[in-house]
């Protein structure tokens, strides 16, 4: 096998989705910790006294104590070379988190054993079935009080309507949680609160049927429950299919305690092994193999000012075939223009390292000076590759906003449109009337605050900002159609995006319904795929 080959073969491009609080942040810094990246974990909620998180890096993140922004980090570990995307969790989270699960193969959903499913999971979840992803699950927290696992696994097939096979199987909770039962191995591993990783936690082999030596480790109520257990998941529960995992049908579910570092390595043993080395991509009637001799990427995310002291703008590709060399000449599909990508680095959130190389599968990022937009091709000249297009996803909540400063209208647009290019906001403006306001949509809410933060410390812009009552924004996909002849009802806007597309601004599904029935041939999408 050729070292490009092998190269690509050990790599593994994951992100890790979750909804807030449930111990994402705090998982993928024990990750880090087994690869050597970090050597000690930082504090996940932000306290002064404390580090902060290794993966949050804006300023808005260390003081609010929560992921804004996708960070990636890479890292080795027995062999393999792992790329994490870390994805925010706030229920006010941001459109990059969407774009942020077209550059993985593969998601790791983490849920809080007391609450389950929430919302913001549900959403994530949508995009990975979308691309029919593999998804691991880390049902995080067993040291708290929590559900019964049948209920969470149960709560998890419904609503995903995939299947669901316990890698491990928890042995109580709560104060009563006594570690967990490694189905394969037919081992337990002891929980001790006092552990956090030191070392690895030595398993004790252990069939469910050897009293004696369960009782003295667990005690007699807890292993005649955890007997009842394993019998009634390997007579009624689903089969262990690798394919069906890897067809994203079928989902491994991992039972520990993040914090306490318990359960942590031996999930990462069995992902790694679970996993698929980078998968190919489609482009046009083409499907483009990772394992390819030339190479392509695209971009995925677009991040301005991630330096303060350089004003830099950042673009991240995820490579999908071949391999990458620095100073090499490549082909920008969308711009028609031979390049050399300045400055390729390899990120560990916000630290940085010029490389000389990179694989299918790595996360680069390049210096942008204002020529590549999400969803570009880089690749070999010669090729004229064109990746699937990333969709853009309607905004939930939107509000006007204007410039307190009439005087600063070139900063004001300049970083706007900047951070719109970025993927964090989407802008639109009221075509032939004149008026200077921009009407800016968002996924969640805190993105206004995120907004308003970075025009005014990084682009020294106050802004006034009027929340507007609309709730639905469906793209028109006729062309040649003239929007002011439709039958809208009064409180439905018709606005345009910065690339000339129209759509329709509606305040309830209900006017969605009257549009589609008093407009004949009237056709409307939920999301974009310029």
């Amino acid at each position: 096998m050729s070292d490009t080959k092998s190269e690509i073969q050990r790599r593994r491009t994951f992100a890790i989705i979750s909804h807030p609080d449930a111990g994402k942040t705090t998982l993928t810094e024990k990750l880090l910790l087994y690869g050597g990246a970090i050597q000690t974990a930082g504090s996940v909620k932000g306290k002064a006294t404390a580090r902060h998180a290794v993966s949050d890096w804006m300023e808005l993140e260390k003081q609010r104590g929560i992921s804004i922004t996708s960070s990636v980090m890479q890292f080795e570990y027995e062999g393999y070379c792992i790329n994490i995307l870390d994805t925010p969790g706030h229920q006010d989270f941001s459109e990059d988190t969407y774009r942020t699960l077209m550059a993985a193969d593969s998601a790791v959903m983490v849920i809080d054993a007391a609450k389950g499913i929430e919302p913001q999971t549900r959403k994530l979840f949508k995009i990975c079935a979308m691309r029919h992803i593999p998804i691991f699950t880390f049902i995080n927290k067993l040291d708290r009080e929590a559900r019964s696992p049948y209920e969470l696994m149960e709560e998890l097939e419904n609503e995903f309507g995939i299947g669901t096979y316990p890698m491990n199987w928890p042995i109580g909770c709560g104060q009563e949680f006594k570690g967990v039962y490694d189905r394969e191995k037919g081992a337990i591993l002891a929980f001790s609160e006092f552990h956090r990783g030191q070392s690895r936690i030595r398993a004790i082999e252990c069939r469910p049927d050897e009293t004696e030596k369960l009782d003295e480790l667990i005690g007699p109520k807890l292993r005649q429950t955890l007997a009842d257990d394993i019998e009634l998941l390997d007579g009624a529960g689903y089969d262990f299919d690798l394919g069906l995992v890897r067809e994203g049908s079928l989902s491994p579910v991992f039972f520990g305690s993040a914090l306490n570092n318990f359960g942590v390595e031996p999930f990462l043993e069995s992902f790694l092994k679970m996993t698929m080395p980078p998968l190919p991509r489609r482009s046009g009637e083409e499907t483009v193999d990772p394992f390819d001799e030339g190479f392509s990427a695209f971009v995925f995310k677009i991040q301005a000012n991630m330096n303060k002291a350089h004003r830099d703008r950042i673009a991240f590709m995820r490579i999908c075939s071949g391999k990458f060399e620095r100073d090499k000449e490549y082909y920008h599909v969308q711009g028609g223009k031979a390049l050399r990508l300045a400055q390729p680095q390899q990120l560990m959130a916000q630290e940085r390292a010029v490389i000389d190389e990179a694989y299918a599968g790595d996360i680069i990022g390049v210096f942008d000076p204002g020529i590549f937009s999400i969803g570009d091709t880089i690749c070999e000249k010669g090729k004229n590759l064109c990746f699937e297009g990333i969709p853009t996803f309607a905004p939930e909540h939107f509000a006007s906003v204007e410039r307190v400063d009439t005087m600063k209208r070139k900063q004001f647009e300049k970083g706007i449109l900047q951070i719109a290019q970025e993927g964090a906001i989407q802008i639109f403006h009221e075509p032939n009337t004149g008026v200077e306001e921009v009407i800016v949509g968002v996924v969640g809410v805190l993105q206004f605050e995120v907004l308003e933060y970075r025009l005014k410390t990084e682009y020294g812009v106050d802004i006034r900002r009027r929340a507007m009552p609309f709730e639905l924004l469906r793209w028109v996909e006729n062309e040649d159609l003239d929007i002011r002849s439709l039958n809208l009802t009064s409180d439905t806007k018709w606005v345009q995006d910065f690339k000339g597309n129209d759509l329709l601004l509606f305040t309830s599904p209900w006017c969605v319904n009257w549009a589609l029935q008093k407009n004949e041939g009237l056709r409307l999408r939920e999301f974009n795929r310029d």
